[in-house]
């Protein structure tokens, strides 16, 4: 069975508060990217979890990847056989798009056709939140406000359709950890939902992701993509998740100069 595991980005992200078990309550809203995919290859076997990677190496043992682990949780879950798992990673990592949280995702999707499992879709996305906070998403894979840790997802009415969307990645990757040690939780005087209900022209300077001030400082060529962006003709930029990619929203196809820059440009088509 192959699958395509796109990737996602965050319209805003507000960290509202740290919370007594370590993590934080965030508000965000996450739009899949359907063009920009890795392609995963899953296959029924006798016993255990076969995994190979091809394209872009991932810094991971193959036994903590995430696909694996995935492959894992249906089998002790579910008492299901073994799964052959080719993963031919294209989504860049580190750089708060979610490709590892799909990739999990359309695993556990996977297993559930090739064993006839017949879960439903909360059934997936729980069994998904043990993998990671945005993983669930993707199972339901349209655009979603994110809150909790980010499992807790209800649909959300944000109409992109017809804009272009660039997504660009410097060399280097932000880890969650660094993302998280220096940010300010706050609570904004407007919630993230009625903001994005503002006319489009608006969001720049008022939509915002609570991780951008300090990962900017830090990583002055994140900074540099943005700002690159904006001077293109971008409606709204903005870093997704906690970096280090940064997207840009236009109203006509720009003229993008990547210089080497991971770039992936396409019109939004879907909710």
């Amino acid at each position: 069975m192959i699958l395509k595991a796109n990737c996602k980005i965050n319209l805003g992200l507000d960290v509202l508060r740290r919370r007594a078990d370590g993590y934080h309550d965030l508000e965000t809203v996450m739009l899949p990217v359907v063009g920009l995919y890795d392609i995963l290859n899953v296959e029924r076997i006798d016993e255990g979890v076969e995994f190979r990677g091809e394209g872009i190496v991932v810094d991971c043992p193959a036994d903590k990847n995430l696909c694996v682990r995935a492959a894992r949780l249906m089998q002790e879950r579910y008492g299901v056989g073994g799964v052959a798992i080719t993963l031919d990673k294209r989504v860049p990592f580190g750089a708060g798009l979610g490709g590892g949280s799909s990739d999990a995702t359309a695993v556990i999707m996977a297993i559930n056709d090739l064993y006839d499992l017949n879960l439903d879709k909360p059934t997936l996305a729980t069994l998904a939140a043990e993998l990671g906070s945005d993983t669930p998403f993707f199972v339901y894979n349209r655009a979603m406000l994110c809150e909790g840790r980010g499992e807790i997802m209800s649909p959300v009415d944000v109409d992109l359709r017809g804009l272009w969307l660039v997504v660009m990645k410097p060399e280097g990757g932000v880890s969650t950890a660094e993302a998280y040690r220096d940010v300010q939780p706050r609570i904004p005087d407007v919630r993230l939902t009625e903001l994005l209900k503002r006319p489009i022209d608006e969001w720049q300077g008022s939509v915002k992701n609570d991780f951008e001030p300090h990962i900017l400082a830090a990583h002055l060529e994140i900074a540099a993509l943005k700002t690159y962006l904006l001077n293109q003709g971008a409606v709204y930029t903005s870093m997704s998740g906690s970096g280090s990619a940064v997207f840009g929203l236009f109203r006509e196809c720009p003229t993008i100069h990547t210089d080497g820059v991971f770039t992936h440009i396409e019109q939004i088509k879907t909710l």
